[in-house]
């Protein structure tokens, strides 16, 4: 078979590509997490503004032991862009299906094992095994070369970690423990909104999301769990602190962040709400940080912090973005 390059509307592979959209906006969380981070690239890769379908993220709630892992809900995606995600059965070569819904003009979300994708260079690459989900858009079978969008970029892979990713390693193809990736594709139904049709589309979704927010604020919830979690990461040190930091303040900040950013672009609109929401959603996103280099300084120290002026900024910030969101478009709980 000789090398041919399946590729979106036939376009060849990129020499570099430059952040886009939101990615390409200076911000504190330059990531958030795999998934939103991969759908602020798939949308700007289809000239789609990002910022329309940011209002699920007054959902955010504290888990427990986590803040919500805060994921791009699909029906918004449907309903806004026209993009729909479907799970894409695997009883084949499973770069042969992808090869499929490429030509077909889909975009084709795999979890990966990271341990292949040299983008994680710098963490993961050759040294440990962690799932993540990329998004491909272009696939040359023959030649074993693979182009992704993974966290804020666009990468290419060939060779032996294009046969480590779609399982060709003979260690991997002839282990029965091995399952089958999760994989999805994302189809472009119909046209996406645009103009007023998508503004209005975005405040209807946002008005069920508040509908929807919190009963309590989260922050209040993370601080009476803090005093357990400050301990427990001083015992089991910095690899732990990194699991735990992504977790519970990157997820906060990098959440926060966004619904600035929606904020912000509802004001472009002239869908105007207070100052002092964006501003809080800014203070949170920023005091995050703060904690999280609280946390390590206290774990290097071996001494606790229960940063308590940071959790009452935090709590007041809460009070400021979210409920006084909900309260400037009367929005009671669902």
């Amino acid at each position: 078979m000789s090398s041919v390059l399946v590729s979106p509307n036939g376009l060849p592979w990129p020499a570099s590509r430059a952040p886009a959209g939101l990615h390409a906006v200076e911000r504190g969380w330059q990531e958030t997490n795999c998934y939103v981070d991969l759908w602020l690239s798939l949308l700007a890769s289809r000239n789609y503004d990002a910022r329309a379908a940011l209002g699920f993220t007054v959902t955010q709630d504290f888990e427990g032991d986590q803040f919500t892992f805060f994921k791009f809900p699909l029906h918004d995606l449907d309903r806004l862009y026209g993009l729909t995600v479907q799970e894409l059965s695997i009883f084949d070569q499973l770069d042969e299906h992808v090869e499929h819904q490429i030509t077909r003009g889909n975009a084709v979300l795999v979890e990966m094992d990271s341990f292949y994708l040299p983008d994680t260079r710098a963490t993961s690459y050759r040294r440990e095994h962690t799932k993540t989900t990329i998004g491909i858009d272009r696939i040359d079978r023959a030649g074993s070369r693979l182009g992704y969008y993974h966290n804020a970029g666009y990468f290419t892979l060939d060779g032996d970690d294009y046969a480590g990713v779609f399982r060709k390693i003979e260690s991997l193809r002839t282990d029965p423990g091995v399952l089958f990736p999760y994989v999805e594709f994302v189809k472009q139904a119909r046209p996406a909104l645009t103009g007023k049709a998508l503004a209005g589309a975005s405040v209807l979704r946002l008005r069920e999301h508040l509908a929807a927010r919190p009963r309590d604020n989260p922050i209040t919830a993370f601080r009476a769990a803090f005093p357990a979690h400050i301990e427990t990461l001083i015992a089991r040190g910095e690899k732990y602190f990194h699991l735990y930091a992504f977790n519970t303040v990157r997820q906060l900040g990098a959440n926060f962040e966004l619904l600035g950013q929606y904020v912000a672009w509802l004001g472009a609109l002239r869908i105007e709400t207070p100052p002092t929401i964006e501003a809080a959603c800014k203070t949170i996103a920023g005091e995050a940080k703060v904690l999280q280099f609280r946390i390590a300084r206290a774990i290097a120290r071996r001494r606790s912090d229960l940063c308590n002026d940071s959790f009452d900024l935090l709590e007041q910030a809460y009070d400021a973005s979210v409920p006084a969101l909900a309260a400037e478009f009367d929005i009671s709980h669902g």
